[in-house]
Order: structure tokens, then sequence, then C-alpha cells
């Protein structure tokens, strides 16, 4: 293993210069011997093209947005990571490149504070440490790399860290991290010494995710051969795979304080496990998607998930229900979901070259109750956020209205059926 570092040079252009530019009035008099309506018919007439703001007016100020502009890639992004706590993301592409912006809902106020082309393959995860001062990277290279997040300078190199790709990265805490590559092969890593802890191969495929307890003790990864694996930290030794599921794991997630585990699949279901519970499910939930690529918990029982097909869903956990969109990458595969450190946005890379955001402050007052509202006649989900559909405000608005109004007349007819005999 070796290390080195680079530097990746940055400039500011400083502002344009502006030139201000002063003009007289002409002096007028007064006549006088003429009337009132003579005067009325010399005055000049104020032009009605002249900018109101010239007149007198302020000029009007930026537009203010409900989220973020969305941010264009020069090639698409497999990963984006939010700062801990401050307006900043950091997104790495299928060049190899990691880019980090400011983002800001002033319109046109986005920045790109630098890049970085380290990685000679496909970036696929960047993690913050928890104190936002590090970045951590993993790549098609098999290298990982820690950068300084205030500067984009290449920090630490470890090439070759695995044998096969890297698909998997995660942050146990300030020094420990673990990472996943496509032969299924898991590794623990100690960054103080800048080696591996844990070698362990469990899995017959790649792991596609990793998570960990509130603890740091047990760590869950989700496998393409259909398993979920658990591993113990501390005492350093694999305990069990879970029974087979169809088709791939995608993603693992824990909800409800800990005590369910939720991994979502290739073929669209999530499948729920009980702590301590690993060997076989307790549940799973088919929600009609091309696939669970995706989970992030946004509370004790909601969650959102990112699909192929192009959806994002919040979904609720027992009761197990798909609440509604979010919002769509049309027809784009969805790579990945974040939330940002405020927990006011939900942040989505595809492969449509965007980075999106959407408003996901309503989902932290919403409850599930046990009853089973009817489904929409056309089938498709309630829209959760005005973006939900499209960015067309003219028709989020009629989309609104339209829901508010079945929502108002399945209350009516329900309240019809409690009232009857």
């Amino acid at each position: 293993m070796a290390a080195s570092s680079g530097h990746v040079e940055t400039a500011s252009a400083g502002p344009d210069s502006q030139e201000s530019h002063k003009s007289g009035a002409p002096e007028t008099t007064r006549d006088p011997q003429a009337s009132d309506s003579d005067l009325a018919d010399t005055e000049p007439q104020p032009d009605p093209d002249e900018d109101d703001d010239e007149v007198g007016g302020e000029p009007p100020g930026p537009k203010i947005r409900e989220t973020p502009g969305d941010i264009r890639l020069e090639a698409s992004a497999n990963t984006v990571a939010l700062h801990p706590s401050r307006d900043i993301l950091v997104c790495g592409d299928v060049d190899g490149d990691v880019y980090a912006f400011s983002y800001s809902c002033t319109e046109g106020d986005n920045r790109e504070l630098w890049s970085s082309g380290h990685h000679l393959k496909s970036c696929r995860q960047v993690r913050f440490s928890a104190d936002g001062l590090k970045l951590f990277s993993v790549s098609r290279d098999k290298a990982i790399h820690l950068l300084d997040v205030e500067r984009g300078q290449l920090v630490t190199r470890i090439r070759g860290a695995h044998e096969s790709p890297i698909n998997s990265l995660l942050l146990v805490d300030e020094n420990i991290l673990a990472t996943g590559d496509d032969g299924g092969t898991l590794k623990v890593w100690d960054m103080r010494r800048g080696e591996a802890i844990m070698d362990l191969k469990h899995h017959e495929d790649y792991i596609s995710d990793i998570t960990v307890d509130q603890a740091k003790r047990i760590l869950l990864t989700t496998s393409g051969d259909g398993t979920m694996g658990v591993f113990n930290i501390k005492r350093r030794r694999f305990e069990l795979l879970s029974e087979y599921q169809s088709g791939d794991l995608t993603s693992v997630a824990l909800m409800k304080r800990g005590r369910k585990v939720v991994c979502g699949s290739s073929e669209g279901t999530i499948y729920i496990f009980n702590w301590n519970g690993f060997g076989a499910t307790s549940d799973r939930f088919a929600i009609k998607a091309e696939s669970v690529d995706c989970i992030v918990p946004i509370t004790d029982n909601i969650m959102c998930t990112a699909s192929m097909d192009g959806y994002i869903r919040a979904i609720n956990l027992l009761p197990n229900r798909v609440i509604g969109c979010i919002g769509q990458h049309v027809s784009e595969p969805i790579e990945e979901l974040a939330k940002s450190w405020d927990s006011r946005f939900l942040v989505s890379c595809a492969h449509d070259q965007l980075i999106k955001f959407w408003d996901i402050s309503s989902l932290y007052s919403m409850t599930v109750n046990e009853y089973r509202k009817r489904k929409k006649k056309d089938g498709r989900m309630k829209s959760l956020t005005k973006k939900a559909l499209g960015d067309n405000d003219f028709f989020s608005g009629l989309v609104e209205e339209t829901e508010k109004k079945e929502e108002k007349e399945e209350e009516e007819e329900d309240d019809s059926d409690s009232g009857s005999d």
C-alpha cells in the first residue's frame, strides 16, 4: 500500500468592473402668461416603455426558490453526499471526477467550489467525515482516496485497496471505514494506520450497500447474490448470511429506531428483517417499481426510495404504504439519494446528468393510518411536492388542486359510510 498526495489549484476570478452614468434633466421654465391647459400640452409625457425601476423604484432582488436549482454535470453521477453542517454537496461521476458545489435557494446562486480528477476510473461512492473536514471516495480503479474538503486536495491514497473494483463505502467513525467490492469482499480499514483490520469474503457477488448500528458494533451488507451479511466489528468476525431472496439486494437501512432492517431489491420488493432476526425476513412489501436501488430514512416510519424508473417514492413502514411521489428524473435511472444537513431537502443524482433538490419538510408531520384509502382510478401516485410531476408551476398547481378535491371527496365518502348502519 502506498500513499501519495496531489494538489488541485483553484483560482477565483475577481468581479467585473462596472461603470455608472449620470444624466441631468433639462431645466424648464414656466411662461407666466400660459394657462394650465397649455402647460399640460407642453409638459413631456412619460415614456410608456420606460422601466419602472428607472422612475424611482428599486431593482427587483434575486428570486428565492423553494428548493435550489438543478445542477447540470458534464457526465452522469454515480454518487452524491451532502456536508453534515453546511450547504455543500459533493458528487462523483462515471469519468472518475469528483466535484464540490455550494447550493442555495437564491436563483442562480449554486457554485462549483472545486473538482478533483485523481481517480483513474468511475467514482463509485463519496462520503463526508462527521466533522465535514474530510471526504472519502472509492472507485472502479480499486483505490481509496482521502481529500481535504476545503480545497479538494488529495491527502491520502490507498492504491490497490481491493483485488476487485470497489463498489460501496461506509464511514463507521472518524478513523474506521468499511468498503465492499464487486467480488463480494468486505474490508474494514483503520485510517490511522492505513491498513485493513478485517478482510472477509462471504458474498458470492458484489456488495451493493453497507450500514452500521448505532452502537457501531454490527455491520450489515447487501449483495447481488440476494443475501444480507452480518459482521461484528468489535470481534472482527463474520456472523451469518440471511436466506436468499429473489433478485439482487441493492440497499439496506435501519428503521423503527434500529428495531427493523429494510433491504431494497432489483425486483422492486422491500424485504423487512427484525433486529437479531437476520436469518429470515419478517415481512416483505412490493411497491410496483422496477427496483429499489437506494433507501434513505426520513423519520422512524417514513423512508424515501429511488428506482430505475426514475421515481422517488415516500414509503411508510408498518403499516406498509406508498405515500406518494417526491419527484422524478423522467425515465432516467436514479443512482443515489442523500438528505441535507438540516433535513429540509432530499438530493438525487441520475443518468440525465442532473442533481436535483426536493423539499421533504412535509414528511416529518405526516402520519399513515391503518385504514387503506381507495386507490386513484388512473393508478398514479399522490404528488408530495410541487415538482413531483415536473418543473412546470402551472401544471403542478392544477395537479395539486385536483388531488385536494379528490381527497375531500374521499373524506366525505368515509364520513357517509361511518354514519350509516
